[in-house]
């Protein structure tokens, strides 16, 4: 039996701690945006979240997506879109209550609690296109994940992330099954 709670809490710790892990990728867009008629696009920093060498790699990775995409990069007053690069992190916290002893509080038992706090950083990135003549919002990618201490790790995220964003660009070119 105290095997049994031992696997289970153990599946469960696991569990939180593979979904922090895990990235979060959210595409919304406006469905009357004609983005056949599309062409050109331009890129800019929107908000700068401080490293410098990471907002260039971003900046390329849209940018290369975009063109991976038939999109041809142009002077902003020239093109037909305009992408904005936001990026943010947060410190967030995540506590764990690990228990010890015999029978635990519900049955009556002797036991122990101990409560670890543990703090990651999650990088948000944001990218949004507007629609040049208008300038309406027409298309926005959100990506969140935990950052890591390595920057190999760190540019790896960051690709696959704009690889997850922009996998069914432009909208309506992908026909589901």
């Amino acid at each position: 039996m105290k095997l049994m709670k031992t696997l289970v809490l153990a599946g469960l710790v696991l569990a939180v701690a593979g979904g922090a892990q895990a990235q979060d990728i959210k595409v919304d867009f406006d469905k009357a945006a004609n983005f056949g008629a599309i062409k050109t696009f331009s890129v800019k920093l929107g908000t700068s979240w401080g490293n410098p060498f990471g907002e260039k790699r971003v900046m390329d990775e849209v940018t290369g997506a975009l063109a991976g995409k038939g999109w041809t990069l142009a002077p902003e007053d020239k093109a037909d879109a305009q992408v904005v690069v936001h990026g943010a992190s947060q410190t967030k916290h995540s506590l764990n209550t690990y228990y010890s002893g015999m029978g635990g509080y519900r049955w009556g038992g002797m036991g122990t609690a101990t409560t670890t706090d543990t703090q990651y950083v999650v990088g948000t990135l944001l990218v949004d296109i507007f629609d040049a003549k208008g300038k309406n919002l027409i298309w926005r990618g959100i990506a969140q994940d935990e950052a890591s201490n390595k920057t190999d790790k760190n540019i790896k995220k960051v690709s696959k992330a704009i690889e997850k964003l922009f996998k069914d660009f432009p909208p309506g070119s992908v026909t589901k099954k």
